[in-house]
């Protein structure tokens, strides 16, 4: 990664600000099947959102609302700055936690030339 990423909520892609918000709600869970195109995560389809719920204890994540500009957290940076340096590709699963980016799996589309993108 090129540390070229956004650092704060006013750099970001409305595409990019929409999932964060997303991802601050979901607290704990996955979303699959997230496209990318030039560059940019394609939410329309919206991708499959699956929750995790544990019992018996509080979520302090989702009961805060962040403000409306703020700094990005390394884990958010590190996730735009590598989907902004995909051309085409999918995110099979990207794992949530905290509401941050913890982990996932992603699939390059790979160019004519049979070069990977990306």
């Amino acid at each position: 990664m090129s540390g070229q990423g956004p650092t704060s909520t006013r750099n970001l892609l409305p595409s990019e600000s929409r999932f964060a918000a997303a991802m601050q709600q979901l607290g704990f869970g996955r979303f699959e099947v997230l496209r990318i195109q030039s560059g940019e995560l394609v939410l329309n389809p919206w991708p499959t959102t699956v929750q995790g719920i544990k019992f018996g204890s509080e979520d302090p994540v989702t009961s805060r609302t962040p403000p409306g500009e703020f700094e990005l957290k390394r884990q958010v940076v590190q996730l735009f700055e590598y989907v902004r340096g995909v051309d085409a590709g999918e995110i099979r699963c990207l794992e949530v936690r905290h509401g941050l980016p913890f982990l996932m799996e992603i699939e390059h589309r790979s160019h004519a030339s049979g070069g990977r993108c990306g």
